[in-house]
């Protein structure tokens, strides 16, 4: 038997395999509403096999948007775009999930492809952010430091948006507290230099990230699965450190979280990342060990031996994919086959199926 191909059951969800998309933004939406690109981009991992497709970071609010051009879920317009994605992706077999996100002081940025770097003027189309502290991201903006009304208004966004997303149609609600975003800055004593009970000790540190974690718990009920996204290292002495990152998952298994999405950095520019294949997988063992939670590993994981030795050796009890899966939208599908497992196939591609 296949670990990777095996279900996973988590609350009232059954997960048909292990192999899913990891979010990927595609800074492709128009004043926050996903466009037909979405669509493409999100149900072609489905026909791929993909037992679970999340969709990109979206924001909770419009200051909370990365760029300009990301997705965002805090009106009904955009909440009605996302349904016939969801449709699209449940039609070809597989679950849909949402990671909803706010940037923080990595908002109002340039889109990888625009000709400039660092943050949008207000003159085109850029915003004030906001942060724990007024300490900017390297080559951005300062942001302002949330008030004690800003956090709530954050905590309350996170919830209204849960609540979109479930009337979407999305089966999976991932909270998004990794690669240096709101979230994120408030875990990491790096970028929080707070003295109120959001900054200083580990658990007023966590309490924004608990906070929102319950809001959504109590949007989404007893049935739908949460998962939480987290950078277990900032990569950078004196940061958030793996450590730290376990006991997190603990406290929000606790507080209703039914995952972690384990990865790494993001938070500063001076951080020291030694890159190779499955380089996060210690990572995503760590946490599921110290947090005593499921945990997903990403991170340069390409192949099928690959991603089944992770599950096979305890690290983690699913596999998250990016880069891989916009090489081959079938990835699944090919691990599949390369493993000889027996799993379905759209009747239109059967011809490729054995031969």
């Amino acid at each position: 038997m296949s670990l990777l191909f095996s279900p996973l059951r988590l609350r009232s969800v059954t997960f048909p395999n292990r192999l899913w998309v990891s979010p990927m933004c595609m800074y492709s939406a128009v004043d926050g509403v996903v466009q037909d690109w979405h669509r493409t981009h999100l149900t072609q991992f489905a026909s791929g096999g993909a037992g679970l497709v999340v969709a990109e970071a979206t924001a909770v609010l419009p200051e909370g948007r990365i760029s300009p051009r990301d997705a965002g879920i805090w009106t009904e317009e955009q909440r009605e775009a996302w349904e016939p994605i969801v449709s699209g992706i449940h039609a070809r077999g597989a679950l849909a999930g949402i990671q909803l996100a706010h940037a923080g002081r990595k908002a109002s940025t340039w889109w990888p492809w625009a000709e400039q770097r660092g943050s949008v003027p207000a003159s085109e189309g850029g915003w004030i952010t906001s942060a724990p502290s007024a300490v900017a991201f390297h080559g951005f903006d300062t942001p302002r430091a949330l008030d004690a009304a800003g956090i709530d208004a954050v905590v309350a966004a996170f919830a209204a948006a849960a609540r979109r997303a479930l009337d979407a149609g999305f089966d999976v609600l991932e909270l998004h507290g990794a690669h240096g975003y709101l979230l994120h800055q408030f875990l990491s004593p790096l970028s929080n230099l707070r003295e109120d009970e959001y900054g200083g000790s580990l658990e007023n540190r966590a309490r924004l990230l608990l906070r929102v974690l319950d809001a959504v718990r109590r949007t989404a009920g007893e049935e739908v699965p949460v998962f939480v996204r987290i950078s277990a290292t900032d990569h950078a002495d004196g940061g958030f450190s793996p450590e730290e990152a376990a006991v997190v998952a603990d406290w929000a298994r606790e507080r209703g979280a039914d995952l972690i999405d384990v990865s790494s950095g993001g938070l500063v520019a001076h951080q020291r990342i030694d890159v190779f294949p499955g380089y996060q997988v210690g990572l995503a063992g760590t946490v599921r060990r110290g947090g005593r939670i499921p945990t997903s590993a990403v991170g340069l994981i390409t192949a099928a031996e690959q991603a089944e030795r992770v599950l096979e050796d305890g690290e983690a009890d699913a596999i998250f994919a990016g880069r891989e899966w916009l090489r081959d939208p079938h990835f699944a599908l090919r691990a599949a086959h390369e493993l000889g497992v027996e799993m379905p196939w759209p009747p239109q591609y059967e011809r490729a199926r054995w031969r």
